[in-house]
């Protein structure tokens, strides 16, 4: 007797009784024997075989209905353990609440340092984590274009790096990976998985290394192309990095981040009409407000005002907190004659980045001629602490801030390095970091002088998250222990800043600005000036306010100072002086708007930019 088929579940197809898979469309077979013929469809139906095809359905039906049964009871079981966890991790998380509040009483921790050591542990280890899968993800392709010899040492350090990944041990396990570079260099999968972390890490160089090694064995692939075009721009070599956008805008043409890049390259190199035409192609692919602004940037500054002022409008509608925007669109409406619009827009940036104090001239004057020295930094601290310096002073914040945090852990309560690292946070816009920088030196014995800085850190911060009442106790705090003018004028300072800002009592307001003026030493004298004449601005006394915004401009001029007067000028009529104002506030200190600076903002935001090399990889 010839054995009975096995009808596919998915297509019905006939397969031979010893098939697993289905001969058509591949799937495994539920039942893989029958135990009754089942008749061929070309011969005479009967009673019997009708019965047999029957019942191999509902066979079949049955092993469905068990499967579904069983995969029910493992969800179950899943959500009864997902609740749990979530109660195991209330139960964790009140203990630790508790723990920290108890150091806290105790003083056996300082306020807010819980919390900085907290977030510094959990980046790490999301960054670890983050490694770690993508380690996972290519290892096998690693190790498939492995062609160098010695592959057993190559394939023992991959071993060691995945162990070490699992153990959250970043640097042990990135020495592994650089070992096994090392034994095969012509590895591009592995080159571009080192290149990718030296690029997060902030090493520029490594990074454009091992993207250069990927192109050379893949030159057409995208992720190499933009980061490699990129960081050939940044290490100036604008030609080759230009070359590497052409091809790869080329090849990827529907593609955001190429186009982006290319005319963000172009526009720092001041070709603006060529650098336009590829921003245009970019946010016709996707309007992120960052593009469009870079557009309307370029526009605006090859005199294509009503164009400028269209795609500025479009970024601010995008994001309705982008402070550069607004400003640059105050500028064009006021190139139009539009002073309501463009008072409007000024208005707006002001209240986006409400800083009046700046923190870096703070440092500079503890640390000028005639100030009292500040506490020095000894033994190994000191060598990270210089090499901050040094990172710094080339405009390299965020290496800085990673080198005095090292410094921190041998000194933690130095002054120094507190305050150091808060004028780092300071150019990254840090907040959090900051106020609990600030915070711990507060908290500390240090100096009154230093103290005063930390506490101008804090208020700046307070004021920015709109937290002007608990910037006035404060103040009224550092007031009452104050031993010296500098640490008066500070705290009058800032009080006259938040009740401008709160426009409850500004006669109050007034009154502190003055105090302000009195006590300030001569290398501060510009900030009570400006608070003075922005107290006037808002009580509506447009010539007493002119009057003290020159006055500060003229002692120190900053792009806060000139931007108040502007939009004092603006108000009181003078709309010529005004754009004078406004234009030299845009060009003077560096206020993070440059096309380059936008490009590479945006570029090392990883999140995002892996979105975009993901969707490029699919496409490839």
């Amino acid at each position: 007797m010839i054995p009975p088929p096995v009808l596919c579940q998915v297509c019905g197809a006939r397969n031979a009784p010893d098939d697993e898979l289905c001969r058509r469309c591949h799937h495994r077979l539920l039942v893989v024997s029958g135990t009754a013929a089942i008749p061929d469809p070309d011969e005479d139906d009967d009673d019997e075989g009708g019965g047999s095809l029957d019942e191999h359905l509902l066979e079949r039906i049955s092993v469905l209905e068990e499967a579904l049964r069983r995969t029910a009871e493992t969800v179950r079981q899943l959500v009864a353990a997902v609740g749990k966890q979530e109660q195991t991790l209330l139960v964790a998380q009140t203990g630790l609440s508790a723990l920290r509040e108890l150091l806290e009483a105790k003083e056996l921790v300082g306020r807010g340092e819980w919390s900085e050591r907290w977030e510094s542990k959990m980046d790490a280890q999301l960054l670890a984590l983050d490694k770690r899968e993508r380690f996972l993800a290519s290892r096998e392709r690693i190790a498939a274009l492995h062609r160098g010899e010695r592959g057993d040492a190559f394939h023992r350090l991959l071993d060691d790096a995945d162990e070490a990944f699992g153990l959250f041990d970043v640097e042990r396990a990135m020495a592994s990976l650089a070992e096994a570079e090392r034994l095969d260099p012509a590895n591009p999968e592995l080159a571009l998985f080192l290149a990718e972390a030296r690029y997060a890490e902030g090493d520029a160089a490594a990074a454009l290394a091992g993207f250069r090694r990927v192109l050379a064995a893949r030159p057409d692939h995208y992720e190499a192309l933009v980061y490699g075009g990129v960081l050939t721009h940044e290490s100036g070599d604008s030609e080759r990095a230009e070359e590497l956008l052409k091809r790869a805008v080329a090849l990827y043409p529907d593609e955001f981040l190429p186009a982006f890049s290319l005319g963000s390259v172009l526009a720092a190199a001041g070709r603006l009409p060529r650098a336009a035409a590829y921003l245009e192609r970019a946010v016709s692919l996707d309007p992120l407000p960052q593009a469009l602004y870079l557009l309307g940037n370029c526009l605006y500054e090859m005199g294509r005002v009503t164009p400028a002022i269209g795609r500025l409008e479009a970024a601010v509608r995008a994001d309705p907190g982008f402070e550069e925007a607004w400003y640059l669109l105050g500028l064009a409406y006021l190139d139009r004659r539009w002073s309501k619009k463009a008072l409007d827009a000024f208005r707006r940036a002001q209240n986006l980045n409400p800083r009046k104090l700046s923190y870096q001239d703070l440092v500079r004057y503890l640390t000028g001629p005639g100030a009292a020295p500040l506490p020095p930094v000894g033994g190994e601290a000191a060598r990270h602490f210089a090499r901050g310096e040094e990172r710094r002073e080339r405009g390299d914040f965020e290496r800085a801030a990673e080198s005095y945090r090292r410094a921190l852990d041998l000194d933690p309560e130095n002054p120094t390095l507190l305050l150091s690292l808060s004028l780092a946070c300071f150019s990254l816009d840090r907040e959090s970091e900051i106020e609990a920088l600030a915070r711990r030196v507060l908290d500390s014995a240090a100096d009154e002088r230093v103290s005063a800085t930390a506490y101008a850190a804090l208020a700046e911060v307070l004021r920015g998250q709109g937290k002007l009442r608990e910037g006035n106790r404060l103040a009224k705090r550092l007031l009452a222990g104050a031993g010296s003018s500098f640490t008066r004028a500070i705290a009058w300072y800032e009080m006259a800043c938040n009740l401008a800002e709160m426009e409850e009592d500004l006669d109050e307001a007034l009154d502190c600005a003055r105090r302000a003026l009195g006590e300030a030493p001569d290398e501060l004298i510009s900030y009570p000036l400006a608070a003075l004449g922005w107290v006037h601005y808002k009580r509506g006394e447009l010539d007493e306010a002119v009057d003290a915004l020159t006055r500060a401009a003229d002692a120190g001029p900053s792009p806060t100072t000139l931007t108040q007067l502007g939009m004092a000028l603006l108000a009181a009529g003078q709309a010529d002086k005004a754009k004078a104002a406004l234009a030299r506030a845009r060009g003077l200190a560096p206020r993070r708007d440059g096309l380059e600076q936008r490009m590479m903002q945006y570029l090392r935001d990883s999140g995002r930019l892996r979105e975009r090399v993901e969707r490029g990889r699919r496409s490839s």
